[in-house]
């Protein structure tokens, strides 16, 4: 392998697909690959919001695909939404799972359908689309699967029952298709980042001030994430760069699940 890799133009003349690319660190992700000269298909259900990464993606200097009739719930649009994109442009080699839905709400009155809602668009989505793509990837030999999670998957987190279960089943899917991939050319990876400064995070995890500073207090780096930062590690995990990379899940948290405070901090308190 040649390890001198130039990572502005590492993505040319390979394409990505990524859900829940409308906005956010999906956006992100994917005007990261077409700053590095690939074309990435993006996947939503907001139609404009997919327009404007498009356009952002090729004012980086890549190729976009809006692709906006399309639930990741439904396994079969998923498919057909896979194969034609392969169709179009001759394949595909990268996945990002990033669909998600959440909520903060205490579990004991989390509704079922709540649940099912998370479960479906988080777990099963992202085996809808790992599975359409894998179908390429495998017959091709290589591709690249990263899965957006977050930390409380194994750690847990109050108010986050259904997101935790989907985000550890992910986890474990992950995993398992991993090793039996390995052989056949095809890494899934995981990332989880940690708190994002994102419109969509913001109004669904801190949408009050006092919930903000909350938050923030959680991270021993002092600082929320940009999505940009998000994206360049997502870009190594599905580089060449990262070819004997599998199975894995990159933290990028500025710390915050390590440094949980226990005891109170005396200086604080005074």
């Amino acid at each position: 392998m040649n390890t001198l890799i130039d990572s502005r133009t590492e993505f040319s003349g390979r394409v990505a697909l990524v859900t829940g690319g409308g906005s956010g660190i999906g956006r992100a992700i994917a005007v990261r690959w077409g700053a590095a000269g690939g074309t990435v298909a993006v996947l939503g259900r907001r139609g404009e919001a997919l327009a404007e990464t498009v356009a952002l993606v090729e004012q980086a200097g890549g190729t976009g695909i809006a692709l906006d009739s399309c639930d990741v719930r439904d396994h079969a649009a998923v498919t057909d939404t896979v194969d034609a994109l392969v169709a179009r442009t001759g394949r595909l080699d990268a996945l990002v799972n990033n669909a998600a839905g959440n909520f903060v709400v205490p579990g004991e009155v989390l509704s079922p359908g709540g649940f099912k809602a998370v479960i479906d668009i988080v777990l099963n989505g992202t085996f809808h689309c790992t599975r359409a793509a894998a179908t390429h990837m495998l017959a091709a030999g290589s591709g690249s699967i990263l899965n957006v999670i977050a930390t409380y998957a194994w750690h847990g987190h109050p108010g986050t029952v259904h997101s935790a279960a989907a985000k550890a089943g992910v986890v474990a899917m992950s995993r398992t298709l991993a090793v039996e991939w390995a052989a056949r050319g095809v890494r899934i990876n995981c990332i989880a980042p940690g708190p994002t400064e994102t419109a969509g995070a913001g109004a669904a995890l801190w949408p009050t001030d006092k919930a903000r500073a909350h938050v923030l207090d959680s991270v021993p780096a002092a600082r929320f994430a940009a999505p940009e930062e998000i994206a360049e590690s997502a870009a190594f995990l599905l580089s060449r760069r990262a070819d004997y990379v599998t199975g894995e899940v990159l933290v990028v948290d500025g710390g915050q699940w390590l440094g949980k405070s226990i005891y109170t901090d005396p200086e604080k308190d005074a």
